[in-house]
């Protein structure tokens, strides 16, 4: 059912944390499966020199949000806003259908944290945890705690 990269990425994820002072941090849920993303980012000079991840939910889940981490460590800001979920899925040898959900948050991810960097170096403020139906991460986290 699911890929050794998969798997791989599953027992062994990369890239688990936060980064303290992070430039960037985007948290995406998705409320029909309960999986939330949080992803944080230290930028230099338009290049992710590191990406860290925490996620709540499958081992699909984490293995995509372990390898769009991989993925963009080392790429500039809009090379990391080009990749998409269909690239986290291939670069894990694919997904099930009913799994390709965990490769779209993994895009959104990636996307908010880079969102709230660029809020944060235009100096705007707010926080960037939605979801991918545009209700706020707090409301899943609720969920979570009843």
């Amino acid at each position: 059912m699911y890929s050794e990269k998969v798997m791989d990425h599953f027992m062994n994820p990369r890239n688990v944390g936060e980064i303290e002072d992070a430039d960037g941090v985007g948290q995406v849920g998705n409320p029909k499966c309960g999986d939330i993303m949080k992803m944080s980012l230290k930028i230099e000079n338009n290049i992710i020199v590191d990406a860290k991840f925490k996620t709540f939910g499958c081992g699909a889940a984490v293995a995509t949000s372990s390898m769009a981490t991989e993925l963009i460590k080392g790429k500039t800001i809009e090379e990391a806003l080009a990749i998409t979920n269909k690239a986290v899925a291939d670069a894990l040898d694919g997904l099930p259908p009913v799994k390709m959900h965990c490769s779209n948050l993994a895009e959104e991810a990636i996307k908010a944290a880079l969102e709230d960097y660029m809020r944060k170096k235009n100096g705007e403020t707010g926080d960037n945890k939605t979801t991918s139906c545009g209700r706020r991460c707090e409301d899943i986290e609720h969920l979570h705690k009843d």
